[in-house]
């Protein structure tokens, strides 16, 4: 193998999982740490800087980052890293002014946004200390798109919504609220320089089956039901209801039809509840809650007796394994299983929706309904409109927006300054040494050996009881600390210095992990075999360095590494030092 080019920004980025798997890439060990010594303030800038909405996404985030979590290799749990956002947000000080400077004398450019949801807001946020008018038009009296309308407030009160929403809006946006776009034509006609739009996935998807029409008045497609209940038009459930669908749209159903009177509440998915695409944690809070979910049913038909909804008929099903390995749901041929219920809720996916877009505009769209992109720059076929969030590539999550929108800004500000798209900015890295003493690091390289703290929660009974009492009550500031302290402080990197090494393999004898080699050099698939702990994840890369004087090589396997730090403090020649890399991705006001 050739040594590592540790000067490659993604070498250690990627070690840094937790950061490298969220869409944003925010710092996240960064601002643990700052969680760790009660500097709220300027860890809940580093997320405002990042992902826009700390206390949104510290209650609501899909948390792609957890999975890749270090931690959760050496025990069960990973660090609780979006509750600790929700940290930062709930105790920063209210009296600090995060928002960037915006120029009085604007740039002479005009930005219009369709939608106000996350990926807007966003651009907004970017463009607007560029000098950048900027134009928002929504259909809803307050911005927010379908954070505002599908997330019950027992898991997003309004006021967290409604303060990092306002944050942005006072920047300068000229919002134009209760206005739906009809025609992006028109808009194209205003003479903007640039278009943005970030219009959701607005359409949830139907459930065709016989009896469909006659029950309609007690059937709901979920996303609708959900905006329904947020405006008062519905105020109760039914006593029996039923909610089709795996997704968290479907957990919130569930959640929100028990708030509001039903007695019993089942969700019905087809698949086993191992592929259901809900969070784990969504699953397992509405289980908490006594709502039992039924696996393997296909829904047949809905069941009704003298014009009125009774039930549905499910056919159960089974995963079978065919040639090839490939898995597919197929029917046991059992008798159907009736389920009685008075109300269905569908919350079975949700599609874009594109009316207001004209054919003679030339936006090409593809077999999918979705717009055919650069999935770099987000430009459609039409040169100065460009799409983000959800009506890009179809529903996903609120941080996933979020980072569309960064990107949405950088191609938007390129464009209306006359640049090539493709010529993107870099990310701003940093390596940094943590070096105080020869073992003293200027970082807490001690390894926590506390479990995951819970966080705490309302009184079930009474949260039941009303659906705008939001369930989680967030950490105290001394749980906070302490959950702060199980990071691993991953973008504190081992760097290997192989000029001075004397390969004296103290550092393989005092690595907890056993991840530290000096052997000879080979093929990258046998030489992950011959190490002390083979290297099964070919997904994290080998640290290999230049040829030592015996010939052999030091290899490091960065899938298992803890960052403890104890190599550099055994080595007698400093060949091993401790060093905060820094990775900020670029935007368009940096």
């Amino acid at each position: 193998m050739k040594p590592t080019d540790i000067n490659d920004p993604e070498y250690f980025h990627k070690v840094i999982d937790c950061q490298y798997a969220c869409p944003a890439h925010t710092p996240v060990p960064e601002y643990i740490r700052l969680i760790s010594a009660g500097k709220y303030d300027e860890a809940f800038r580093i997320n405002w800087i990042s992902n826009v909405f700390p206390g949104i996404l510290g209650r609501i985030c899909d948390r792609p980052c957890e999975p890749a979590c270090r931690r959760g290799r050496v025990e069960e749990n990973p660090v609780a890293i979006c509750r600790l956002k929700r940290v930062a947000a709930d105790y920063k000080n209210p009296e600090v002014d995060f928002r960037p400077p915006v120029p009085a004398e604007k740039n002479g450019k005009r930005v219009a946004l369709i939608g106000g949801g996350p990926a807007s807001l966003t651009v907004a946020r970017d463009l607007l200390p560029l000098g950048y008018s900027v134009d928002l038009f929504d259909n809803q009296a307050k911005a927010g798109g379908f954070v505002r309308t599908q997330v019950p407030s027992f898991r997003l009160p309004e006021k967290v919504l409604d303060e990092e929403v306002e944050r942005i809006i006072s920047m300068g946006v000229n919002a134009h609220f209760n206005h739906r776009v009809e025609s992006l034509k028109a808009v194209v006609e205003q003479g903007y320089d640039a278009i943005f739009v970030g219009t959701g996935a607005p359409r949830g998807r139907d459930l065709p089956l016989p009896g469909r029409s006659e029950g309609g008045a007690s059937i709901y497609i979920g996303i609708e039901w959900l905006a329904g209940v947020l405006y008062r038009h519905i105020t109760r459930s039914g006593p029996r209801v039923l909610v089709l669908g795996g997704g968290n749209t479907a957990m919130d159903c569930c959640r929100t039809a028990k708030r509001l009177g039903a007695e019993e509440v089942t969700v019905v998915v087809r698949s086993p509840k191992s592929r259901m695409k809900a969070s784990p944690w969504e699953i397992e809070d509405a289980q908490e809650e006594g709502i039992p979910i039924v696996d393997n049913h296909n829904p047949l038909q809905f069941v009704i007796e003298n014009g009125k909804l009774v039930g549905m008929t499910f056919e159960k099903m089974t995963l079978r394994q065919e040639e090839g390995g490939k898995e597919r749901l197929v029917p046991l041929g059992e008798p159907p299983v009736f389920l009685p219920c008075d109300e269905v809720l569908l919350a079975v996916g949700q599609s874009n929706a594109f009316p207001f877009i004209e054919k003679e505009l030339g936006i090409r769209m593809t077999g999918r309904g979705l717009p055919e992109l650069d999935a770099n720059t987000l430009q459609s076929s039409l040169p100065q409109v460009f799409f983000g969030g959800d009506a890009a590539f179809g529903p996903k999550n609120v941080i996933t927006a979020v980072a569309h929108g960064h990107q949405a800004a950088i191609s938007i500000d390129l464009f209306c300054r006359g640049l090539d798209l493709h010529q993107r900015p870099a990310p701003h890295t940093n390596l940094v040494s943590q070096k105080m003493g020869m073992q003293e690091w200027i970082y807490d390289s001690r390894v926590s050996v506390d479990r995951r703290y819970k966080v705490p929660t309302v009184d079930r009974t009474k949260s039941l009881r009303d659906r705008l009492l939001e369930v989680e009550l967030g950490f105290s500031k001394q749980t906070g600390h302490q959950e702060a302290g199980r990071c691993l402080n991953c973008d504190v990197q081992t760097v290997f210095e192989f000029s001075t090494c004397i390969e004296c393999d103290s550092c393989v004898d005092i690595c907890p992990e056993s991840c530290i080699n000096f052997v000879a050099n080979g093929d990258e698939e046998e030489l992950r075999q011959r190490l002390l702990v083979p290297a099964d994840d070919p997904d994290q890369a080998l640290y290999v360095s230049p040829p030592l004087p015996t010939g052999r090589v030091m290899v490091k396997d960065e899938n298992v590494c803890l960052h403890c730090g104890l190599c550099a403090e055994r080595c007698p020649t400093a060949s091993w030092e401790m060093m905060k890399f820094t990775y900020l991705s670029p935007q368009a006001d940096k």
